[in-house]
């Protein structure tokens, strides 16, 4: 029962440091719309953003279960960790420089989905890398992030800037988790 409690914890820190940047992106492709198209994009583009991320959690549930590829899953946390105390903690995160074709509701569309799926996979790697084999905590990390990435984007993206110790609190909880998925495969593959 312990061990659920610390995964709950370092799932929850990492989807509301890492969530935030998805439903930003939403944002601002719908912002180039009429009012009238907005919500359409925002709807189809959070539809089309939950549907790419349950793909992405599954798919990486699976991978990370072969040897050798959590070795390289944790030295790509190494380098989320590395980005994000760049942007987040020292604050000289840029504007994403997103191009938006403002002509179609498609290229739109698609706009959004390329970002996601982008952005999406530090998120889907951190949850997955910390839930292990804890199935029931992988689908509570899923819809956690679905939910904040729908809702609650700006409010954290305040929060962090505001409170810097949640975002220490979320990069600690990757590292974490990078590191006993590096450990695992090393363990495995060398000793």
């Amino acid at each position: 029962m312990n061990e659920e409690i610390i995964i709950f914890s370092q799932i929850v820190f990492i989807d509301l440091v890492l969530a935030g940047d998805n439903a930003i992106i939403i944002g601002m492709v719908a912002s180039k719309f009429p009012i009238e198209q907005r919500k359409k994009i925002i709807f189809w583009g959070i539809g089309g953003a939950v549907f790419l991320r349950i793909i992405l959690t599954l798919l990486t549930a699976y991978l990370l279960q072969i040897t050798g590829l959590r070795l390289f899953g944790g030295v790509l946390l190494l380098y989320v960790i590395y980005k994000l105390y760049i942007d987040v903690i020292r604050g000289s995160s840029q504007e994403h420089d997103i191009k938006v074709n403002n002509s179609s509701f498609l290229k739109a569309i698609w706009t959004i989905l390329l970002a996601d799926f982008t952005m999406s996979l530090d998120n889907v790697l951190g949850v997955a890398g910390a839930a292990g084999d804890h199935y029931g905590l992988l689908i509570f990390g899923l819809i956690l992030s679905i939910i904040l990435m729908a809702t609650a984007a700006t409010l954290i993206s305040n929060w962090i800037k505001k409170y810097k110790w949640i975002a220490w609190l979320g990069l600690f909880a990757i590292l974490i988790v990078a590191i006993e998925l590096i450990y695992t495969d090393i363990k495995i593959l060398f000793l």
